[in-house]
């Protein structure tokens, strides 16, 4: 039984650092991508400082509640239905009121046009509720961000997810243009083998019991889902079980071992070099970062 930790309800995928390399050399989502994202449902103490800055651009969108922003020495205060981007490499400090603590989506992202979006930063800037006013299709977008990467870092997923993010982070520069957006699913083999690894990230799959899934033989469906995924099934299965244990650091207060032994990892240290080799930093330094 995972104890929780954090914010009740809280979600955030940071994505590896060779998956932000992948993207940043990417021909076509170079120019815009996600590296880190997050809801923070009623974030109570709510708190990061960061006397550098980030090197990417972050994106804070209240959805309730209240909070703050410092930066170039001067406050400001985002409320319900109001967002806030702070620009690359700026000292900077925000975090929840303590009366009325926000609740948030947030992101970072980078790209070589990320610029493109600069003219909306360094200001709170507030969504009018209407009845067209469309909160609900802008959290639908998000999601689609969400959970397409929260699905694997496959070619498609990170194609689909960064082509979304403009999409999303229009909806912000341009709120009297923003349009409807038609979520489609699709079902196959693929998509059947992933949301089969996901539901069981506390087994140790064999790719004989994930191809199953698709009704296909083993070097068939191994040959699909790489050139879908750009990864081989298995390779696939570890990233997803290493997101989900950067969840259950984020979320809860389990020690290394009974993280590496909830995901079938008998011995600590080879889950431990798992998650370094993907992650780039260590369970316990991924624990320390501040995220949001």
């Amino acid at each position: 039984m995972l104890k929780s930790d954090g914010f009740r309800d809280q979600r955030s995928i940071i994505l590896p650092k060779q998956v932000i390399k992948e993207c940043n050399d990417h021909p076509v989502i170079g120019n815009l991508y996600v590296t880190d994202i997050g809801v923070y449902p009623c974030a109570k103490e709510h708190f990061r400082k960061r006397e550098e800055g980030c090197e990417q651009y972050i994106l804070i969108y209240c959805t309730s509640g209240k909070g703050w922003i410092k930066f170039n020495k001067k406050k400001v205060i985002v409320n319900e239905n109001e967002f806030f981007i702070l620009p690359p490499n700026i000292s900077h400090t925000y975090g929840a009121d303590s009366k009325s603590p926000w609740s948030i989506y947030w992101l970072h992202f980078s790209g070589s046009k990320a610029d493109y979006f600069n003219d909306i930063a360094g200001k709170v800037i507030k969504i009018t509720i209407s009845k067209i006013a469309r909160v609900e299709d802008r959290a639908i977008l998000f999601e689609e961000i969400f959970q397409n990467l929260e699905m694997g870092y496959s070619i498609e997923n990170l194609e689909y997810s960064n082509l979304s993010l403009w999409h999303f982070l229009a909806s912000f520069k341009f709120i009297s243009q923003f349009r409807h957006l038609r979520k489609i699913q699709t079902r196959d083999p693929v998509e059947n083998s992933i949301l089969f690894m996901k539901n069981n990230l506390r087994i140790n799959l064999t790719l004989e019991m994930i191809s199953a899934q698709g009704g296909l033989s083993s070097s068939h469906f191994s040959t699909l889902f790489r050139s879908r995924t750009g990864r081989s099934p298995i390779d696939y299965f570890i990233n997803l079980k290493i997101q989900h244990a950067c969840h259950i650091l984020d979320t809860t207060k389990m020690r290394i071992k009974e993280v590496s032994q909830y995901l079938s990892y008998d011995d600590p240290y080879y889950f431990s070099r798992i998650f370094s080799k993907i992650m780039g930093i260590s369970p316990i330094a991924y624990r320390k970062l501040e995220k949001g």
